[in-house]
């Protein structure tokens, strides 16, 4: 499919003033000399065979029907594409711009083998960060659970959708390896980023953006610590990226239209929340702006939504009797959804903790802030250098719209002498040309950015305004809807960093920042990896202490948990690592086998069971009390 003009190929755009100007000028070429006047070397325009005003009629009809052919032959159609062995002042005769210039099949695939290397390097990153080897957390835990081999089940609330489980089922249904399982995920999170970015090389028309906005992504601690992590957020932040930059191409293909369903549908199953933030900007853009305007892009946006929610739905109505139901029931269980404000919490979470519930004591180091400080001002150059390329390309002359050759001026219609006689009968006159179909103007870079930033902000705007908790990962796809831009940001600073001397300077001071950037990242990555670590293995001490005093003997696929777990806190993990099945909450009317406590005194109805201390836990203060 066709590719818009890049605005560094100056090499297109000079071609295309070029013509314009020669045409404006009245300059008409036949085998590379000009034709009327006196331009031909020591003479005058005299045709060959004789000075006669009968024999210059004839040489120039002569003429006149051989360009015509050769037009006609190279001129573009409904089913013909430029003859690309045509020489250059065939080119430069005709005004028709045709196809959009490319910005080079060299530099495109340049940048494609770039962003292989990107996402091969954080595969390799991701796994020397976070452990293969990582104890699977809660989320994953209850996900694993859908398989015989991660047996007992937990229990699979409202707010949790269907998309995890079928991601991990190609291993999860015949192995409890977690090395394996994590193996498999970091495959499946470095294909998703390659899908993801990949219509970015086209999309940001600037090829090097794509690979430069993959390696910002995938540098973030968050991405790098949920590659291996059974979590849907790194795959919803790919669909949505992916379909944002399929949706810009130009032109809309059977092939490109599936590739947005896809992307949304995918977004949808992990998380319908972001697959409708997703989907509604795109819609209307779709509705209301001439230059995205299609029904393509409208029924691929619907199919996606369409195809991603139904199976929420489906078990909507299954379990819970409904779709209102399933929405009350989740927002309960998300600690009752209102208006609220917590975009403060979103910005101390950006270093950790994994969740944070409540977070009014939480607070961000100042060194890893960096990355919001880095993110508004590459972002905030990305805008500046699309707005100086869309002032240059309204300062340049606008070729004629394909169509029609235009008629060359009167003055070089035709040699100077009598007057050629009008048609005769034996020369049948030529069928009007039809006129030329509407030109709709296409999107310029500055709109194809700023809908992707909208995207971003629409998926983020619930999480600020909803959602009484923080997590890091939920802001994912707005990062990764962000990145182009910053990309396009980086490499604009950059070409101004290599202006400024001393010239040193230019390459030590971005180096620093952007080494500066990754040591933060990485470090980041992988303090939350060794936290997440020695806390999870915290469960299975607890379960091991269990098992000492009698409760907690695992279940085998298909039968009843032989005991009840119940506590002040993580009673989900715990219960599934102890092979129990987790109670409700200390107000649950069910006695439960035993509790697990944390910094914390049983209710008044156990303070008679025996307590036991659980030694060597990375968090202090955990004891159960077994019912005698």
């Amino acid at each position: 499919m066709g590719r818009p003009p890049d605005d560094e190929a100056g090499g297109d755009d000079a071609v295309g003033e070029a013509a314009v100007d020669r045409v404006t000028a009245g300059e008409a070429t036949v085998g590379g000399s000009a034709v009327g006047g006196s331009d031909r070397p020591g003479g005058s325009a005299t045709p060959p065979g004789g000075t006669s005003a009968d024999s210059a009629r004839r040489y120039g009809a002569h003429h006149a029907h051989a360009r015509h052919a050769d037009s006609a032959r190279h001129a573009p159609g409904p089913d013909r594409t430029p003859n690309p062995d045509s020489t250059p002042s065939a080119t430069l005769s005709s005004p028709g711009p045709g196809p959009a210039p490319s910005p080079g099949p060299d530099r495109e695939r340049l940048a494609h083998r770039l962003l292989l290397a990107v996402c091969c390097a954080f595969a390799l990153l991701s796994c020397v960060l976070v452990p293969l080897t990582l104890p699977l957390g809660w989320d994953e835990l209850v996900y694993a659970s859908r398989y015989s081999p991660y047996a007992p089940a937990t229990p699979f609330s409202a707010p949790r959708t269907r998309g995890v489980p079928f991601l991990i089922a190609p291993v999860a249904t015949w192995s409890d390896s977690v090395v394996l399982l994590r193996v498999w995920l970091t495959l499946l999170a470095t294909a998703a980023l390659y899908l993801g970015f990949r219509p970015w090389l086209r999309a940001a028309r600037r090829p090097w953006a794509a690979p430069v906005a993959a390696a910002l992504y995938g540098s973030l601690w968050i991405t790098l610590f949920y590659a291996n992590e059974a979590m849907p957020n790194h795959y919803t932040a790919m669909g949505a990226v992916g379909a944002v930059g399929l949706f810009l191409w130009p032109r809309q293909s059977l092939l490109t239209c599936t590739g947005i369903a896809a992307g949304i549908a995918l977004a949808t199953l992990m998380r319908p929340n972001d697959g409708f933030a997703i989907g509604l900007p795109l819609l209307i853009a779709a509705l209301l702006f001439p230059a995205w305007r299609g029904r393509r892009r409208v029924l691929a946006v619907l199919v996606g939504l369409g195809a991603g929610a139904l199976p929420w739905a489906v078990e909507a109505y299954v379990r819970f009797g409904g779709v209102l139901e399933r929405l009350t029931e989740a927002s309960e269980v998300q600690g009752d959804l209102r208006p609220l404000l917590s975009f403060v919490h979103h910005l101390t979470v950006i270093d950790g903790p994994l969740l944070c519930r409540p977070c009014d004591n939480d607070s961000v180091r100042p060194v890893a802030a960096e990355w919001w400080v880095l993110l508004a001002l590459l972002v905030a150059a990305g805008l500046w250098a699309l707005c100086r390329t869309g002032a240059r390309a309204g300062a340049r002359p606008t070729p004629h719209p394909a169509g029609p050759a235009m008629p060359p001026p009167a003055s070089v219609a035709a040699p100077a002498g009598p007057a050629a006689p009008p048609p005769s009968a034996t020369a049948p006159a030529r069928p009007a040309a039809p006129p030329p179909p509407p030109v709709t103007a296409p999107a310029t870079p500055l709109r194809d950015a700023l809908l992707a930033l909208a995207t971003g902000l629409a998926i983020a705007l619930p999480y600020f305004v909803l959602v009484p908790y923080a997590t890091p990962r939920f802001l994912l796809p707005t990062h990764a809807l962000f990145a182009p831009t910053a990309a396009i940001g980086l490499l604009a600073l950059l070409r101004l960093a290599r202006a400024v001397r001393p010239r040193w300077v230019g390459v030590v001071v971005p180096a620093l920042v952007l080494g500066g950037h990754l040591t933060v990242q990485a470090a980041l990555a992988h303090g939350n990896a060794k936290i997440q670590g020695d806390a999870r293995r915290d469960w299975a001490r607890i379960a091991e202490t269990l098992e000492q005093h009698g409760v907690g003997n695992g279940t085998s696929p298909g039968t009843a948990a032989p005991c009840l777990l119940n506590g002040n806190t993580s009673v989900i993990p715990l219960a599934h690592t102890a092979g129990c099945a987790p109670g409700g909450g200390l107000d649950d009317p069910r006695r439960p086998t035993a509790l697990v406590m944390r910094g914390a005194a049983p209710p008044e109805w156990a303070r008679d069971w025996p307590r036991h201390a659980v030694p060597d836990t990375y968090m202090r203060g955990w004891a159960i009390h077994v019912r005698p």
